[in-house]
């Protein structure tokens, strides 16, 4: 039976947008699914660049105004892979004109825009979702089965931690392309909305919801240049942010990411401690998930590590033999495999708009926390 086509447009050339395209690529090479991505535009400002792109990964056409690219017909899915400051405005109308919607992360700059966009989603009813892609890395996957299946018991404690260093200099400006991260109205906060986000909307998907917070940021350097305006320009992201946090389920919390940890360029981590079992899994080492299990005979108990590469692990099926393992960039293949499997039964794979609003909410009470030194609502 031959495969819908599903013509992919693509906002942005950066990072994601090359992560994003290479998923779409892929994905039907490994999997057998009901929807063929085709690249169908690339869309970004300078033409140079952009050509340079669609030429790389397969782009039949290209578009340097997104309205454009959304007002066409032949487009079916619109990808949002520019800066935080576009997300809102492209996504309402990618959704008002029908368009299936995927973003990155964070949603939205701040709660407020989020929920505008899972608004406009919802109204049209169009199929959403936010590439949180660490949800899909098969050792955090297999965490989660491990998890529903109770085999750690009660939950006590959550800890997570997203370290890099890239940011240190005091000479590195700020804004422009490849440093808009740095440049608060673009990027609408620093490390809470870029890095924590990520381990926000695993714990939450791993633990269950957020009920309150209690947080701290610093910003280091309190002036860069501007690229865009070339003058020394106060910073307004923070460089490190810090959490306490209570789930709905009890458990505590404790959540820490910069980007002034000297030696570590992404060392993303997390632990869950239970009455029964503990799980660490480390991004360096993103193959493996290390298991302690309690109930284990006394004098072989201690932490195991499991090498996901085996065919009954998450996803790994779909790829090599025993023992060769994948690594980050299948995750966002992984997602595109999801997307297009709940796209065939009329719905949309998690995360959706709606979920990543609830990470949003966190990350704007943890903000909002650390200007008022108090405990705040996760809840919004």
């Amino acid at each position: 039976m031959a495969k819908k086509k599903l013509n992919v447009g693509m906002v942005g050339y950066g990072f994601m947008g090359r992560a994003h395209s290479n998923a779409f690529s892929q994905v039907s090479h490994f999997f057998d699914l009901p929807y063929q991505p085709v690249l169908k535009a690339a869309c970004a400002r300078n033409a140079d660049n952009l050509r340079k792109f669609a030429d790389q990964w397969g782009y039949e056409s290209t578009e340097q105004d997104w309205r454009k690219l959304v007002e066409r017909k032949d487009i079916d899915l619109i990808d949002i892979a520019a800066s935080n400051d576009m997300h809102l405005e492209i996504a309402n109308a990618a959704a008002a004109a029908g368009k299936m919607v995927m973003c990155e992360k964070p949603l939205g700059r701040n709660a407020a825009e989020s929920r505008k966009m899972v608004e406009a989603v919802e109204k049209a009813k169009v199929p959403n979702m936010v590439w949180y892609n660490y949800r899909r890395v098969p050792a955090v996957t297999l965490a989660k089965q491990i998890i529903d299946e109770g085999r750690l018991g009660k939950i006590f404690h959550y800890r997570a931690k997203f370290l890099q260093d890239w940011t240190i200099s005091a000479d590195l400006p700020q804004g422009g392309q490849g440093l808009w991260r740095l440049d608060v109205n673009v990027a609408g906060s620093g490390v809470t909305g870029d890095l924590l986000a990520h381990c926000i909307d695993t714990a939450m998907w791993l633990n269950g919801g957020i009920d309150k917070v209690i947080g701290m940021t610093e910003t280091f350097i309190k002036e860069r240049q501007h690229n865009l305006t070339g003058k020394k320009e106060p910073v307004g992201i923070d460089d490190a942010s810090l959490f306490l946090a209570r789930f709905d389920n009890g458990s505590l919390a404790n959540f820490e990411a910069t980007r002034y940890a000297r030696g570590h360029k992404a060392l993303y981590t997390l632990e869950i401690n239970g009455e029964k079992a503990s799980i660490f899994w480390d991004l360096h080492d993103l193959h493996r998930l290390q298991y302690f299990d309690h109930r284990d005979e006394g004098r072989t108990r201690g932490w195991r590590s499991i090498h996901i590469t085996d065919g009954d692990h998450p996803y790994m099926s779909k790829w090599w033999v025993p023992g060769l393992q994948i690594g980050y960039e299948h995750s966002f293949t992984h997602q595109v495999a999801d997307f297009l499997e709940a796209l065939d039964k009329g719905q949309s794979a998690a995360p959706t708009f709606r979920d990543a609003l609830a990470t949003d909410l966190v990350t704007d009470a943890v903000l909002k926390s650390a200007a008022t030194g108090r405990w705040e609502s996760a809840k919004g």
